[in-house]
């Protein structure tokens, strides 16, 4: 929560430095700031009455003036396109400017200074030292140019690298979904040859696959419970098909907070997909899949075990096909390295576990 509350203070910042709609805001506190470090600095007590505040005045617009020559004109046409010795110069050019304006504002009143002599008027050491404490004070409009334009072009990237990620990942998620599709046309296509009744069964089924691709599917999220709904029948569709074949879903589908869970679609299709193809045993024996799907700690744990025939072990190679592929490059996209995935072989048992955090 604390970093939630950091973090959406420093993007309150951020966009009042950078967005048009704070500009009004941005400028009057540079107004005012720049009033109030005049008005307290030392030189104003140098004069008393109207003549200080008309000195004041003659410094304050002298200063506004150059502040705005500097980040309106300077900064754009030289510093942002890398004419920086050129830009410095006309910098310290503006600066001697300004104060060789001011000089001439404030001649008039010079005489009302207080301790003031005519040996000490107009030294060459008082521009040189007006144009030190000057050229950092002109540098910071500089600073804040620079700021906003690094963070207009951060935005920039950062929408881009989102517009990119999505791209791809709409590309692999659907390299993955017509292949699953594929997958279960065949299907149809083997039972209307075999068992015609079952064959409707099946594609009254296959209608709730199609409305899930073509309304859930598309979104970011998905309830999780959806996807296990999903999966099921998958799963009772490959059970109708094969006569030795077993399934069991554990999950806590039944717990309130489980049903404010959401993921990604199509997120364990792949695994479950690889698992019903290799668990067919070419001898006859019953095959099986278990799935578990718990939520410990903030993650999200996927477990899915399927049988295999122990004269055509599964190794890494023969699994890892285009769809599993395709689901490690969309995990990568869309958890980074906060995702742990561990796939194990046996003889008899291949075994996925994926831990997402939610």
């Amino acid at each position: 929560m604390n970093c939630q509350t950091q973090e959406l203070k420093n993007r309150q910042i951020i966009d009042f430095l950078s967005e048009d709609r704070y500009r009004f805001l941005r400028h009057a506190g540079l107004l005012l700031g720049l009033f109030v470090l005049f008005y307290y600095s030392d030189f104003s007590d140098q004069f008393t009455g109207i003549y200080k505040y008309y000195r004041l005045a003659c410094i304050y617009f002298v200063f506004i003036v150059m502040f705005y020559v500097n980040m309106y004109v300077l900064v754009p046409l030289y510093f942002f396109k890398a004419k920086y010795l050129l830009y410095l110069a006309l910098v310290v050019l503006l600066v001697l400017t300004g104060l060789a304006f001011t000089a001439q504002l404030l001649k008039s009143i010079e005489p009302h200074r207080i301790h003031w002599s005519p040996e000490n008027h107009h030294q060459t050491k008082n521009y040189y030292e007006g144009a030190m404490i000057t050229v950092p004070i002109i540098m910071l409009t500089t600073t804040i140019k620079l700021l906003q334009r690094w963070i207009r072009d951060n935005d920039r990237i950062t929408a881009l690298n989102e517009l990119t990620l999505h791209m791809e990942l709409n590309e692999l998620k659907n390299q993955i979904n017509p292949h699953f599709l594929f997958n279960m046309l065949n299907n149809v296509k083997a039972l209307i040859r075999t068992d015609p009744e079952k064959a409707s069964i099946v594609i009254i089924k296959l209608s709730e696959f199609l409305r899930y691709q073509l309304y859930e599917n598309n979104e970011k999220k998905t309830a999780l419970t959806s996807e296990i709904n999903f999966i099921s029948n998958f799963l009772n569709l490959e059970k109708i098909r094969r006569d030795n074949f077993s399934f069991q879903i554990d999950d806590q589908s039944a717990e309130s907070f489980f049903r404010s869970v959401f993921i990604p679609p199509n997120l364990f299709t792949t695994f479950v997909e690889n698992a019903v193809k290799h668990s067919v045993d070419i001898s006859g024996k019953e095959a099986y899949i278990h799935l578990k799907i718990v939520i410990l700690e903030d993650k999200l744990h996927f477990i899915c075990r399927n049988s295999t025939s122990g004269d055509t072990g599964i190794t890494d190679e023969k699994y890892s096909g285009l769809g599993l592929i395709n689901i490690k490059r969309r995990l990568e996209l869309l958890y980074q390295q906060d995702y742990i995935l561990d796939l194990k072989s046996t003889d008899t048992e291949y075994s996925v576990h994926l831990i997402i955090p939610v």
